[in-house]
């Protein structure tokens, strides 16, 4: 990787980059976190033409996220962590002023200009300075579990066994649609008729509105939840992780899938099998070593069940790799 000549006054911190993309800045963070020590966040806002040309180091990409962030550039922090393609500018130039640099996801140009690449295995990137992830980070672990089931406690109180139905957003290489969310929630209703359990649903910003619709509606007369947005209140999603004997989620979220598989209950990914490309890979792997499995699957936690967790053990590859304390 290339460095400047004379870089400036480090500041202590850890910088975790993303362009403020819940699914990049959570990447970021957890990484930022595992590694310790003050943690400074930024959530960049790049000018054009920078926001199409990123990460590629053309004249006047110093000023691609403004002035303030140049100002920066004088003082870079010890490690610079970003997470997608923007966040790829931001820290290269950061690493050009001396900063140790570590990217998430594939910037997909020469993985020189960064110390550490940490990049999904269904990418099918090598090299020697590439740390190969399976999934995505996230900081989901037995604490983050034991604080969100004391936050959203009341969650107990529904009947189990508790399904918790997480749902995204079709994408081109996961095609799911309004029709398909409504059978399966009939599933799930039908299913929770029988045992007595109930059905914990939560949406996100990528889910259609006539979809979020559909899940309230199908599973009107069900025990448990189906949260649409702010206006139901704070988003339930660490509660439904912690409390679900059994998890089902929709094809088109990495970040997502991951995080359900870092818990010890049994998770279900509807419609892989009609997915494509880079998600299908994964889901792949995931159903190679046992983790995710049918929508029959007996619900319930399995202590002898290995959570999906790569946080720590990529921290701990950077710290090896850039001789971190």
């Amino acid at each position: 990787m290339e460095r400047a000549a004379a870089a400036g006054p480090h500041s202590p911190q850890i910088w975790s980059i993303s362009d403020g993309r819940a699914g990049n800045a959570r990447q970021a963070d957890a990484l930022a976190a595992a590694l310790g020590g003050a943690v400074r966040t930024l959530a960049l806002e790049p000018r054009p033409p920078w926001h199409w040309l990123a990460p590629r180091l053309l004249p006047g990409a110093r000023h691609a996220f403004g002035d303030a962030f140049a100002d920066t550039l004088h003082a870079p922090p010890a490690l610079a962590i970003g997470c997608g393609r923007q966040a790829a500018l931001a820290t290269r130039l950061l690493g050009a002023c001396g900063a140790k640099t570590v990217q998430i996801l594939d910037p997909r140009i020469d993985a020189r200009h960064w110390d550490l690449l940490v990049l999904p295995e269904h990418d099918r990137r090598s090299g020697d300075n590439v740390i190969p992830l399976l999934g995505s980070l996230h900081p989901v672990d037995d604490a983050w579990l034991a604080e969100a089931r004391h936050t959203f406690a009341t969650l107990a109180e529904l009947p189990a066994p508790r399904t918790a139905l997480l749902v995204g957003g079709p994408t081109a290489h996961a095609r799911f649609d309004r029709a398909r969310i409504e059978m399966l929630c009939a599933d799930l209703a039908a299913q929770a008729a029988r045992t007595g359990g109930s059905v914990l649903a939560t949406v996100s910003r990528r889910t259609p509105p006539g979809m979020v619709e559909a899940v309230h509606r199908a599973l009107a007369g069900t025990p448990g939840l189906a949260w649409r947005g702010t206006h139901d209140g704070p988003n339930p999603y660490p509660g439904l992780l912690a409390w679900a004997d059994r998890i089902v989620c929709s094809p088109d979220s990495v970040n997502m899938v991951s995080e359900a598989c870092a818990t010890r209950a049994p998770v279900h990914v509807f419609d892989a099998d009609r997915s494509d490309g880079r998600p299908r890979r994964f889901l792949d792997a995931l159903r190679a070593r046992r983790r995710i499995g049918a929508f029959d699957a007996a619900p319930g936690q399995r202590p002898d069940l290995v959570p999906l967790r790569e946080t720590g053990r990529v921290a701990e590859v950077v710290r090896q790799r850039l001789g971190w304390e």
